[in-house]
């Protein structure tokens, strides 16, 4: 026969495997994960950032496909292949769009492309005729191009790198002090506790948005300063929880018992109450990935997060929300469905694990 265990982490395990959504988010938010990790491998435009601009092709409609002339550089690329996993190829090709060419001899006779039935300027190259085929090739962009040119599927896979990891670095960030500071206040109480909800209810009271900006402009514009930026004002949350949470728990025989065996103060709330509180803590912090995506793409749709020409679906946003009403929507709309379903994917593994951590159920 075989034994099942009781034990409540075994539990909520179970619960949570038998919610659909909760499972699906888990493994979409895996998946995004990859995505962001390895982006620059999947993207068609593996040049940092996904910057390879063609002004000539600006704004086209996803599944637009164009004939590219690749001109080599001089000067040769010596990144190794790690680098160019995960930092991007640094661009020292010239590609140039083309809507037509011929080859006479050992020149190459090519037509730019030109949009909006204009006639574009027509070149001549010199060519090697064996090199046709690796010089010349049909590109398709299946999201389109943005107002740059640029491959928009290439920015949005890019892009997704800064979305997904502001959550986990601003979520580290506020466990570390929120954590911290509920603890002393909530298991030592008194002048303590004072100080530090007076502490916490006026970093409450100031709108998250406005801080962030503050904060952000103290540190400077950069990718880190957002990140450091977003953590430090979503700690309150956290030290609230786990303040009354602890207040609760210390009143514990457990907790009882371990300061009649003489335990110290770090011992007990590190090793005995903080691993009993963790159900709603894990909870709020599913939760505060979701606000950490949506703050840093307000603060790129501000121009005062990832700046150009980083790649950021809020600053994707701001750069095309005028394309609605010219008649290329989508140009503002995939990034802007690509926050909202992460969004919802952290705010459905949030709802699932409160549900599966709830011992009342």
């Amino acid at each position: 026969m075989s034994s099942k265990t009781n034990s409540l982490s075994a539990l909520a395990l179970q619960k949570f495997k038998n919610d659909f959504w909760g499972v699906f988010s888990f493994w979409f938010i895996v998946c995004i994960g990859l995505i962001s990790v390895f982006a620059y491998a999947i993207a068609p435009d593996n040049s940092q950032y996904a910057n390879q601009m063609h002004l000539a092709i600006h704004s086209k409609k996803p599944g637009f496909k164009v004939q590219m002339l690749t001109i080599s550089s001089a000067i040769k690329n010596e990144q190794n292949y790690f680098d160019k996993l995960f930092f991007g190829r640094k661009n020292t090709e010239t590609e140039i769009p083309i809507s037509s060419y011929k080859i006479e001899g050992n020149s190459l006779i090519y037509t730019e492309y030109a949009s909006d039935g204009l006639v574009g300027v027509e070149k001549t190259l010199s060519f090697n005729p064996s090199q046709e085929t690796k010089l010349i090739t049909t590109k398709t962009f299946l999201f389109g191009t943005d107002k740059y040119g640029r491959d928009l599927l290439s920015r949005i896979l890019v892009g997704a790198r800064i979305s997904f990891f502001i959550g986990f670095v601003a979520v580290f960030i506020s466990l570390i002090i929120g954590v911290f500071m509920g603890s002393i206040a909530g298991y030592f109480g008194g002048k303590m506790d004072a100080f530090i909800m007076w502490i916490i209810n006026v970093t409450w009271s100031i709108p998250t948005l406005l801080l962030v900006i503050a904060i952000t402009l103290a540190l400077g514009k950069g990718f880190w300063q957002v990140f450091i930026a977003v953590g430090l004002t979503m700690w309150v949350e956290v030290a609230r929880v786990v303040r009354g949470q602890i207040i609760s728990a210390k009143e514990m025989q457990y907790v009882t018992a371990a300061k009649a065996l003489g335990f110290n103060n770090f011992r007990i709330i590190t090793k005995h109450i903080l691993p009993n509180i963790m159900a709603p803590v894990i909870v709020i912090s599913a939760a505060n990935f979701a606000a950490a995506i949506l703050i840093e793409s307000g603060l790129s749709f501000l121009g005062i997060g990832a700046q150009p020409p980083m790649a950021s679906w809020g600053a994707m946003i701001k750069d095309h929300y005028n394309y609605i009403i010219l008649g290329k929507p989508y140009l503002a709309l995939i990034p802007g469905l690509c926050i909202m379903t992460l969004v919802m994917a952290f705010m459905l593994i949030g709802n699932a694990l409160r549900d599966a951590l709830d011992v009342k159920s």
